[in-house]
Parts: structure tokens; sequence; C-alpha cells
């Protein structure tokens, strides 16, 4: 670590300015591609695409997103014990940017999409979990009010890079030029790639070594576990095929089931081994299951935006605002922009009420706001039976769920770190992330409802397990709370991580 002397961004040190960039511009390539990738795959070949039916392309964008927050967890032991946080970023960056420019090849067929997919999944895990671990870095041990500082100037990067994205990505995309919009997210990425590698110099060595680098023989036995997972996975895959049975839905659906599996297993893992928890850890694992629950439940729906509020935009709405005519992909700008303008607002609500409003009610509140925002979905989707609706209708949704998630993203984290064992502080932020992969993949499988219900009667029936998730937590608030021991004003939560 190393606070660095002489430029400042902002009073922080000027490393923080080069991060805020790369940020900005990975997050730029993220979510510009998000905003397209849906109605991309969903178009017909005619119009550049893929030809898939919507509920395959809703599964698929989901999926896709769980992977991305998955692999956070691996990406941070690379960075750990392999790599260092710094080269991490860096080869991190130079594979998300290899993986859109296999997505910008113009041509037809789906191998090089689905490797550019690949790509940016394992990109992303080696870049988005370090880089914040980067800014940490940048900061004395003891300095935590200028950290948190720093770390609020970062996630404006963040939201400025959301923000910006879907317009020029779906600009450029309009008319099916969609490796067009793949490749102004190449090109996000690789200017943040060179501003990191120009900027080098102003981390003063910070992330430069891994924290506790492995021993020749745990590289071994690393390599033949990493090996031997592989070649598991490319038999299973191969034998799949030469049955003839395997799909792309059928696909995604074991992914979600895998998906699935890992936070019971480490849930197992921790409350079944001894790991010299005392009896009071376990006790606040087992309320903080509960919120991870909750949290998933949240991000299942919230998640949606890039796929079934995307093809609503899409399909169904008057997309005129301002009365300038806008892309679908414009709607999902509305997210960012309401995230910069409600943060401060509810930084300092959270600080004004303390301990009166506990984490359980805030996760409540959040379930029902995001359930609030399908009754308006339902209501659209119903008036959408007969003609366009005004995009309006999601301009709306998208305020309320907003609201939601500064109630459970930042209050999340907060009570993640304050909730997690000893054994396993480093991890639980990684945990964390899990289910946000957990809600994505569940929300991704949520289409083939649309075969048994009409729209409105779809969103409906997922404000409703909201609403039920939200009232037991109101419900169980008191026993929540003597679970976890939170008894004292929260610490102000930190700007959403997304």
């Amino acid at each position: 670590m190393n606070n660095g002397g002489g430029r400042t961004f902002f009073g922080h040190p000027w490393g923080l300015a080069t991060l805020f960039g790369t940020e900005m511009w990975e997050r730029f390539s993220w979510y510009g591609l998000r905003a397209i990738l849906a109605t991309f795959m969903a178009a017909s070949p005619a119009q550049q695409g893929l030809g898939m039916t919507e509920t395959t392309a809703q599964a698929v964008v989901g999926v896709y997103g769980a992977l991305i927050y998955l692999v956070a967890l691996p990406g941070g032991w690379v960075a750990d014990r392999i790599l260092g946080a710094r080269r991490s970023v860096l080869w991190g960056g130079f594979v998300i940017m290899c993986g859109h420019i296999s997505m910008a090849i113009p041509v037809r067929g789906a191998f090089f999409i689905w490797l550019g997919l690949g790509l940016i999944i394992v990109g992303t895990g080696l870049l988005k979990p370090n880089i914040s671990v980067m800014v940490g870095k940048l900061y004395p041990a003891e300095d935590d009010g200028r950290r948190d500082a720093g770390f609020s100037l970062f996630y404006l990067g963040i939201n400025l890079g959301a923000f910006i994205a879907p317009l020029v990505v779906g600009w450029l995309a309009d008319g099916d030029r969609w490796h067009l919009g793949f490749g102004a997210a190449a090109v996000g990425m690789a200017l943040g790639l060179i501003q990191y590698a120009l900027g080098r110099k102003n981390f003063h060595g910070a992330g430069e070594a891994p924290n506790l680098r492995l021993t020749q023989l745990e590289r071994r036995h690393f390599t033949r576990l990493l090996v031997l997972g592989v070649a598991i996975a490319a038999i299973g895959l191969g034998l799949w095929a030469l049955l003839g049975t395997i799909t792309i839905d059928a696909l995604t659906l074991v992914l979600t089931v895998i998906i699935l599996i890992v936070p019971i297993a480490y849930f197992t893992f921790v409350l079944r081994g001894s790991h010299d928890l005392t009896e009071d850890e376990r006790i606040k694992m087992k309320a903080y299951i509960w919120l991870f629950i909750a949290a998933a439940i949240f991000w299942m729906i919230y998640d949606l935006a890039p796929s079934k509020l995307l093809f609503f935009a899409k399909n169904h709405t008057e997309l005129n605002l301002f009365g300038l005519t806008i892309t679908p992909a414009t709607t999902q700008s509305f997210n960012p922009l309401f995230i910069m303008i409600f943060v401060p607002v509810f930084a300092w609500l959270w600080v004004k009420l303390g301990n009166r409003v506990s984490t359980p009610q805030k996760f409540g509140f959040a379930l029902i706001m995001v359930a609030l925002s399908f009754v308006v979905m339902a209501i659209a989707a119903n008036l959408a039976q007969g003609g366009k609706v005004s995009v309006w209708w999601l301009v709306l949704v998208y305020l309320i769920q907003v609201f939601g998630e500064l109630a459970l993203s930042p209050v999340g984290l907060s009570v993640t770190t304050k909730l997690a064992p000893q054994a396993f502080k480093g991890q639980m932020l990684g945990v964390w992330f899990i289910a946000v992969a957990v809600g994505d993949a569940v929300g991704g499988q949520t289409g083939r409802l649309n075969t048994v219900l009409s729209e409105p009667m779809y969103y409906l029936l997922l404000a409703a397990m909201a609403v039920v998730a939200g009232l037991a937590l109101f419900m169980f608030t008191r026993k929540l709370r003597v679970m976890m021991a939170e008894h004292h004003a929260p610490e102000h939560p930190m700007p959403p991580i997304r």
C-alpha cells in the first residue's frame, strides 16, 4: 500500500483516478453488451440475430449474468494465491476485450458469440473482485474515512459507465447493427486497459504480489485439479452431445441447478464443520442464510431488466421520451441514472435512522419495493394487450426498483462483513455475490412460466413471491435481530457494487 504523493484525484491518491477510469470503461463494456444481448439473441437470422425464442434468450442472459458473479470467488483466489491483484485486473481486462472482439466479428453463426461470452465471464472473474481490492490498497490501513470516500468516487465511475453504455451501444446497434454495438463494447474495454497500463506507476506497488503465493507443491496440485475439472466438464458435454439431447434450454437449466447447489454446499460446509466457529458465529450465520435467500429473491426480479423488461420495451412501449425517439437499450440507462441521484439521499437516510430500522426491515422494504414494481409491470402488461403503452411505465418501474436496491445492496454488503465468522472473513463478500448469481440464474428460468401464464399474471406471481418474503422478514425481525446481535447503529453502508 502507498497513498502516493504529488497529484491527487479530488483529494485522493492519483491511482484512484486510474482505477476510476478503468472500472468506468469496463462497466461501459459490460452494461453496453447487456443492453442489447437479449434482443440480439431473439432477433431472426434475417435481422442478423441468433433466432432464439425470447424465453431461451432470457434463460441465457440469466445464466450469463449468474456466472459473471459466481466466478468472482475463484477470481479472488487466483489474485490472492497466483497473480496478485494488479496483474489479475490487467489480464482480466485483456480477456474481456478479447471476448468483445470475438462477438464483434460480423459472421453468421453462434460460435464467436459463445466464445466471446465465455471469455468475458472468465475475464470479469479476474477483474471485478480485484479492482475493488486495488482501491482499498491505495490507502493506509487506519485511513477508514478516506477509503470509504474513495470507494464512493469509485462507484460513481461504475454508474457513469452503466448510464452511458446503453445510450451509445444501443444507438450503434440500432437497425440490426449488433456487431457494431459489440465492437463499441470492445473499444470501451480497450480504453480502460490503456488507461490502466499507463497508470501503473500511480499504484506505487499496491497489489503487485499475491497475498499468499502458492508453493510449488500447491501449484502442481492446483494444476492437476484444474486439468481434471476441465476434462470432466468436456467429457460430460461431449457425451451429452452424443446422446443428441443437448439444447441451449437444457444447458441453461443444468447450469442453474449447479449454481443453486453452490450456496447450499457452502453453507453446509461452514455450519457442519468445526472451523473453530463459536456458538455466536454459528447463530449469526443461520440468520445470514435467511437474508441470503431474501436477497436472491430480490435479484431474481431486479435483474430481469436486461431480458424480460428489455423485451417489453422493444415490443410493447412507445419508445418516445421528451419528444425524442429512443432505442429499447436506452431504457437500461434509467436504473444507473436513478442510482446516481438517490445514493446520497439513502446514505443520509440510513445514518439519520441509525438503529431504529434493522437490517431485516431494510431487506423487507427492498422486497416490497421490487414487488410493487412488478405490480406496476402487471398493469402496464395488461394495458399493452390493447396496444403499445408509454415508456414512462418503465421509468416508474425502474424508479421503484432503485429504492429497493438502495435499501438492500449496500446494506447487504455491510451486514455480510458484520456476520461473517472470523475464519471466513475473506470469503464472505464473494458469498454475497453468489446471492446475485442465484437470483439471476433462477430469474432467467422464470420465462418458462409464460407458457402457462399470461404476461400480467407472470409479473403478479413474481411480485407475490417477493411480498411473501418481505412480510416474513418483517414478522421475524425481532428474532433475526437477536440472532444477528444487531443492537447498535449499523456502519455507514457503502454504495451498491454492481
